[in-house]
């Protein structure tokens, strides 16, 4: 796909910017303009200026400016692709294709849209007939009101193992199997997935139905049905009421994400517009990137059972390895064996705002929860939990934030366990049983003279530029780039937006690089390009990417494969030497030397490998 400047102001000329804006917020006429109270800052005046003939916008409040693109991305939260897509089809246009086989994807996605809006369609309007008595009854018993339910298109499927494969028949069987609206088994007719349940459809960040959740009405398992992934739902990179919830933390500057459905929209209609919930699993490091992008802070808010307990610490431990400065999770603790529907309903809106306002940091639930899984009387007890807030420090890539969570743990042990008199007032010259790394040196990196401090950085800005030159090898890596977390927050932005552009172009076009520079956007596309013509070419995989030969370029993708299962274990590596050297620091054995010295040999041969994949001698 290659979207020319020309193109996009086709599709700019084509956008009324007064209309696209004045769906989300009140606009006035103002002489040739248009005014109103700016979405991006709280004013009681307005100062937000809407000018068609010119195609942007401008606040003289805050600043903010930009076109309509920049309002979809901005104000709406959508990446650019997506913007670009939406206002396209808007106003009639057909994004450039890359070749017929990409165009072919996409109408074949387009069809899936297609069916699932028909199928929204039908399920809502049997929800609102004579079948739907039953649905609309248990909407109204858990106290949601018409008009939500029309917000969030409530619908019903009747209990029939074929009205759903009747009324879209038209599409086919096999379309209706792909978007998992069908269940197909061998041998055996197609027969209807969801049956006797209210649905609650799942829409992606532009607002269009991908897959429903279904919700049993009487007695049966399970609960609640989820459609299953196809071509346009990945339940681990999918938050429900994302579409919606984007524009509304804007507003609140949070983010609120529950365990279900039914939690977010008993919220919404309290007046907590921002709520989302992961789909029937555990929240996913991937999710958590998708909160980050919209605040620096996400608040969790599980229920207050032991499961929903359990949920929200596996949520806090896989957020532990992509913490960065300022961004992080915060816990909310409700009574217990309530969930937040129960709480709204019970105490009221102001009640749970209250509860958000004591929100509990990442580290003290981290602390907690440690704390509280085994006794702490005997020397061993506390060896033991030692131990395991040990394993958590060596969860966060970050040595910074890693750094600070030692001391914080190191402050709560010897409140709980160290004698009076050995409490200083300075925490600095604390000389209390534990201080797990704190200040502990750093271990070895091998041949410091070929590797030096940026080793992990250029390795990083190498793979990088080789991604950046052949798009296609992110899908071949993309499980291991997804877990990983680049020292350097701009190669971190760089490759959270090079992932997104491949999950977007999932079964779609083929992306090659100058489509995925043009995905970018204008701030990581300097970045990128900075990268493709600056000194990652220090890399061979890199350099031999230019060459004609299959044998080269068999070299070179065989040399990347090798960086990357490099980045991969450099964090698991320097993980495991810290644990060996605060080990033998606590209790120097002959065996926890030798340990720490063999992993010490690892390291250096390690970074041997990383010195050949570098091919120079003037990197630090």
């Amino acid at each position: 796909m290659s979207l020319t400047p020309q193109w996009l102001d086709e599709l700019r000329a084509r956008t009324t910017l007064s209309a696209l804006i004045g769906r989300s917020m009140k606009l006035t006429k103002a002489g040739r303009e248009f005014k109103g109270c700016c979405p991006f800052h709280n004013e009681k005046t307005p100062s937000f200026y809407v000018n068609d003939e010119k195609g942007f916008y401008h606040c003289f409040g805050c600043s903010a400016h930009g076109d309509a693109i920049r309002w979809m991305t901005d104000q709406r939260g959508l990446g650019f692709m997506d913007a670009v897509k939406e206002l396209a089809d808007a106003a009639g246009m057909q994004v450039p294709a890359a070749d017929p086989r990409a165009a072919a994807k996409a109408e074949r996605a387009n069809t899936l849209y297609d069916v699932m809006t028909a199928a929204q369609d039908w399920f809502v309007t049997q929800f609102q007939g004579l079948e739907g008595a039953e649905a609309r009854a248990y909407c109204e018993k858990r106290g949601l009101k018409p008009e939500t339910n029309k917000a969030f298109g409530i619908g019903y499927a009747p209990d029939s193992r074929g009205k759903l494969k009747e009324a879209l028949k038209h599409f086919g069987e096999e379309k209706l199997v792909e978007a998992g609206l069908l269940i197909s088994v061998d041998d055996k007719e197609p027969y209807d997935r969801f049956r006797g349940r209210l649905m609650i459809p799942i829409r992606d960040p532009r607002g269009r139905v991908i897959a429903f959740g279904g919700r049993i009405l009487g007695a049966g398992e399970p609960k609640y049905l989820n459609s299953p992934d196809t071509p346009l739902f990945d339940k681990g990179r999918t938050l429900y009421n994302l579409d919606k919830a984007s524009a509304a933390s804007r507003a609140s500057g949070r983010v609120i994400v529950v365990e279900g459905y039914m939690d977010v929209i008993a919220l919404a209609q309290a007046g907590f517009g921002e709520a989302v919930a992961p789909l029937g699993t555990a929240l996913t490091e991937q999710q958590i990137i998708m909160l980050w992008r919209m605040v620096p802070k996400p608040l969790l808010c599980f229920d207050g059972d032991s499961a929903g307990q359990k949920a929200a610490f596996r949520a806090a431990q896989r957020a532990l390895g992509g913490l960065k400065p300022g961004h992080s999770l915060e816990f909310v603790t409700l009574p217990e064996g309530m969930d937040p529907d129960d709480l709204v309903k019970k105490s009221g809106a102001r009640a749970f705002g209250a509860l958000l306002d004591q929100a509990e940091p990442l580290v003290e639930r981290i602390w907690k929860a440690e704390l509280a899984a085994g006794p702490t009387s005997a020397p061993e007890d506390r060896a033991g939990l030692k131990q395991r807030l040990g394993t958590q420090l060596a969860n966060i890539a970050d040595t910074e934030i890693r750094r600070h969570y030692a001391d914080a743990f190191a402050e709560r042990f010897d409140m709980l366990f160290a004698r009076k008199t050995r409490q200083p007032q300075n925490a600095a010259q604390r000389k209390g049983p534990w201080r797990p790394n704190s200040n502990a040196p750093a271990p070895p990196t091998g041949d410091a003279k070929a590797i030096g401090s940026r080793g992990p950085d250029l390795l990083m800005q190498g793979i990088l530029t080789a991604l950046l030159s052949e798009p296609a090898l992110l899908m071949r890596h993309q499980e291991v780039l997804s877990h990983s977390v680049p020292r350097d927050s701009g190669h971190a932005r760089l490759l959270s937006a090079m992932l997104d552009a491949v999950a977007l172009h999932s079964g779609k076009e083929t992306l090659d690089s100058a489509a995925l520079l043009t995905i970018l956007g204008p701030d990581l596309y300097n970045m990128a390009q900075a990268l493709l013509q600056g000194d990652g070419t220090a890399f061979g995989f890199v350099r031999k990417r230019a060459d004609n030969g299959e044998m080269a370029r068999g070299d070179a993708f065989g040399q990347l494969d090798e960086a990357i299962r490099l980045m991969k274990q450099r964090p698991e590596l320097e993980a495991a030497l810290q644990r060996a050297t605060e080990a033998a620091g606590f209790d120097l054995t002959e065996e926890s030397f030798a340990e720490q010295q063999r992993l010490r040999a690892e390291k250096q041969a390690f970074d041997a490998r990383l010195s050949a994949l570098l091919q120079r001698d003037d990197l630090g």
